[in-house]
């Protein structure tokens, strides 16, 4: 023969509620502060920027278009601006830059680019909007097929927090 079970309590039933909706809950916020993770960058780490540089003409103020980064600071199409023009008897690009991103969100950096195998040093320090306190490099340039080029190294924001 079957024992029968006595039915819960009301006080049983509420601290079953009770642990149950501390579980959702728990679940949720869990959820929703990784969600907000995934949509921002890290304070620092290994940058990663490709650009397409056909409206690069060598004079000041010509510009490339950043076409992919691995940084939400720095969105596909925004533009590198070279304040200075190349200089063709040093065969090199010693030129101050800026990106100029949406709203006011711009980068400075200052790039020596070497002419002869299109390859060279930038690095950034400081700006406006989601730029302020952000450093990056040695980063190095590489445009093996020109028009098209990268930036590979180092950035990080600072203060870190």
């Amino acid at each position: 023969m079957t024992k029968l079970q006595p039915h819960p309590t009301r006080f049983e039933l509420k601290a079953i509620f009770a642990l149950l909706l501390a579980i959702v809950v728990t679940g949720a916020v869990a959820g929703a502060s990784s969600a907000a993770k995934t949509g921002s960058s890290p304070r620092s780490g290994e940058l990663r920027v490709t650009k397409e540089c056909s409206q690069y003409t060598g004079a000041a103020g010509s510009f490339c278009t950043i076409t992919s980064s691995n940084l939400n600071a720095i969105k596909v199409g925004s533009r590198v601006v070279y304040t200075s023009g190349a200089d063709p008897t040093r065969g090199v690009l010693d030129s101050d830059l800026v990106i100029d991103g949406p709203g006011h969100n711009t980068a400075f950096g200052h790039v020596v680019l070497d002419l002869a195998i299109l390859s060279g040093v930038v690095r950034f320090s400081g700006g406006t909007g989601e730029f302020t306190h952000f450093h990056a490099g040695p980063l190095v340039v590489a445009c093996p097929a020109f028009p098209d080029c990268s930036w590979d190294g180092p950035y990080s924001f600072s203060p870190p927090n």
